[in-house]
């Protein structure tokens, strides 16, 4: 008789917690929206390499530790890469670009991404160099700019200044706020 007992309570037991399992109901949206209130990301990825590829030739790589996807944002979807971002591009001729710096975010609408903290492009085919604290890249534009202080390193020239702006290869730039001395090619 008492085995009966415990079998019926074993029984309701389960039936009950059954009941509270199918009784929660959250749609994907419900989730997106509870995350985006409490500023949260809606996923989360650690040693993130990304290889990018056009017809079978890499054309871009990107490693980070970590990335915050925030694409559940109405206004403003963004990835975060709050540990780092390195970026390489591989051009055709076997040139290639670097971009490090020590935390990033990436704008998915705008394709504009900010990259600050010890941020460092090179140019290892024209041997140049940008080191700056942040930096904003238009990849609609391949366009580089910043409002802070700088050094360029070019093959017969240190530069420092405040503002500098320049193609993503650091073939075209300009700069706002020179100090130092630069060598001037009147060709």
């Amino acid at each position: 008789m008492t085995i009966n007992v415990m079998h019926i309570l074993k029984s309701i037991a389960t039936l009950f917690l059954v009941a509270i399992l199918f009784s929660c109901k959250n749609n994907a949206k419900e989730v997106q929206d509870f995350l985006a209130d409490k500023n949260l990301p809606i996923g989360t990825t650690e040693k993130v390499h990304l290889v990018h590829t056009d017809s079978a030739r890499v054309t871009m790589k990107m490693y980070s530790l970590l990335m915050h996807d925030f694409t559940n944002r109405k206004l403003h979807p963004y990835f975060e890469f709050p540990k780092g971002i390195k970026i390489t591009t591989l051009e055709k001729n076997g040139d290639s670009v670097t971009i490090a710096g020590d935390y990033a975010l990436r704008y998915i609408k705008t394709k504009v991404s900010e990259i600050k903290k010890n941020v460092v492009i090179r140019n290892y085919a024209q041997n140049l160099k940008l080191v700056t604290s942040q930096l904003h890249w238009d990849e609609n534009t391949n366009y580089f700019f910043t409002d802070r202080q700088f050094t360029f390193y070019t093959k017969t020239d240190t530069i420092y200044g405040v503002g500098f702006e320049s193609k993503d290869n650091l073939t075209e730039w300009w700069v706002k706020d020179i100090r130092g001395k630069a060598t001037i090619d009147t060709e």
